[in-house]
């Protein structure tokens, strides 16, 4: 923690149905006012609403493992030499950080930390929607800001705590749906997403939208990464798709006019600057861990983005766009309305 982080009160914990402030705290749960009651598993406060529509598979299950609390095992794992990685980040890593990794699970020698693409901070506040196994969460933390982590999968969020107190970095983390996010207006400096928001319906893009707008700081940002329906690999996919049933969790590909009008419309102006090419989820740091055949993909992606800096056009065939949007509402209420 830095010198400037010290002395932070935590974010405060309201009902995610009705934004009213916990009445009863317990060990074991927070109760509001209305009546509405969320377990806390290991410290870690689980928000899943029953009634709500599915995001992700591990929703449902989170919601049973919470209320029932037999089938949680024991997290007894401690890091060696011979086994430096989390036991379930070596399982999620594909999932988490694309297909390139997909011959890395169970291999992993190290944690892959990207870069993340935000200034350095000084203990302004930052969420982390989809934080997964926690990889950008410490990636923000490592730059200074003062981050919560947050993820639909309970399982993840607590491998997501021993990862970041292995490595020495100050995080909070939650298990709950960006579409019901649990803190008051004004609570966030910066909110960021990389490959969750993708996954949505975009119903619930535009749900998760609103209550970004809603936390974030008047002025604050949110920078949420998107896959471009225009991309280079993108068309290759969608076409390898037709016809083939998919479950709630795939990939929904938008343009990059219609992710500016939804961004602008519910959160505030918006930008698009490139991620990467031939793909989802390339990043410049996978270098150190992927195959080295694999090493042109990151090259080529690499030389792209940075050539799109100077040349707008080629961003229209980016496979992986951010969107930088700012609150034009003081804690969103006007997008709430």
């Amino acid at each position: 923690m830095t010198r400037e982080m010290e002395g932070l009160r935590p974010i405060p914990l309201v009902c995610p149905r009705d934004k009213n402030a916990f009445s009863v705290v317990t060990d074991s749960s927070l109760t509001c006012p209305v009546g509405h009651r969320y377990p806390i598993v290991r410290g870690i406060p689980v928000f899943l609403i029953a009634e709500a529509s599915e995001t992700h598979g591990a929703c449902g299950t989170s919601q049973r493992r919470a209320l029932e609390q037999n089938d949680l095992g024991e997290d007894d794992w401690r890091p060696s030499a011979n086994d430096p990685v989390h036991p379930a980040v070596q399982q999620m890593v594909s999932a988490a950080g694309g297909s390139l990794y997909k011959d890395l699970v169970g291999n992993l020698r190290g944690y892959p930390i990207p870069e993340i693409r935000l200034p350095a901070a000084k203990g302004e506040r930052l969420l982390d929607i989809g934080c997964n196994w926690g990889r950008w969460t410490i990636a923000a933390a490592r730059k200074g800001y003062r981050v919560t982590g947050m993820d639909p999968d309970l399982g993840a969020v607590l491998a997501a705590r021993r990862v970041a107190e292995q490595l020495g970095v100050n995080a909070e983390f939650v298990v709950a749906d960006a579409r019901y996010l649990p803190f008051p207006e004004n609570s966030y400096d910066k909110v960021f997403s990389y490959s969750v928001l993708q996954h949505f319906s975009k119903t619930n893009v535009e749900m998760a939208l609103r209550e970004i707008s809603y936390v974030l700081a008047k002025n604050g940002e949110a920078l949420i990464q998107m896959p471009n329906r225009l991309g280079l690999r993108s068309g290759y996919q969608q076409l390898r798709r037709i016809g083939k049933s998919r479950g709630i969790f795939h990939v929904r590909y938008w343009t990059p006019w219609e992710l500016k009008r939804t961004f602008t419309t519910l959160i505030g102006p918006s930008k698009l600057f490139v991620d990467g090419y031939l793909g989802l989820g390339i990043q410049p740091g996978d270098r150190a861990f992927i195959p080295r055949h694999l090493h042109p993909i990151l090259t080529v992606s690499e030389v792209l983005r940075r050539a799109s800096l100077h040349c707008g056009p080629l961003a229209l065939v980016a496979d992986s766009l951010y969107l930088s949007a700012r609150n034009k509402a003081s804690g969103g209420s006007e997008a709430k309305k």
